[in-house]
């Protein structure tokens, strides 16, 4: 199983990223896929959130700046991230996680570094 993150950078306040997260190795499309962040000198965060239906779910930190999308036909989920501040800043991980009566599958991406700065 692999999740390969990638889109991250150094971008200015106000500005956009897309991150993407190619997953290999799992059945994509019945998998929950998460954006989480960690911040240096605090705990990793949950970001966004679409389950295998399509439904999302956003922190509130996040709302109405931040999008998350999947593809299933590629494997993959995105985050668009606009308006981005400062406290942005932080190590952007990928997640798939499937719960099921057979237990619990839960894989990591290795992180991608999101920087705004002026």
């Amino acid at each position: 199983v692999r999740l390969v993150e990638s889109g991250g950078g150094l971008v200015q306040p106000g500005g956009s990223l897309r991150l993407s997260c190619a997953a290999s190795g799992i059945n994509f499309s019945r998998y929950t896929m998460s954006w989480y962040r960690q911040a240096p000198g605090k705990q990793r965060e949950l970001v966004a959130t679409i389950s295998s239906g399509g439904e999302t779910n956003y922190a509130e930190a996040v709302k109405g700046r931040f999008t998350i999308s999947r593809d299933n036909a590629k494997n993959t989920v995105y985050l668009q991230m606009n308006s981005l501040k400062p406290e942005d800043t932080a190590i952007y991980y990928c997640n798939a996680l499937l719960q099921s009566g057979f237990g619990r599958a839960d894989y990591w991406g290795q992180g991608t570094q999101v920087t705004v700065s002026s």
